[in-house]
């Protein structure tokens, strides 16, 4: 595989990482992940 192909991919995958971020953050996931979170965390310390 050649240098300017591998460089190509790796554009390609930071694309379509940043692409699913964005999808991510207009579906408010990060708030459903934030929820899961402290609810672990309470579970866990024993005050849940």
């Amino acid at each position: 595989m050649t240098e300017r192909r591998r460089q190509y991919i790796g554009i390609a995958c930071l694309v379509l990482g940043l692409a699913f971020v964005g999808l991510g953050l207009l579906r408010e996931e990060h708030l459903t992940v934030l929820k899961k979170a402290a609810a672990i965390c309470v579970e866990c310390i024993g005050i849940g």
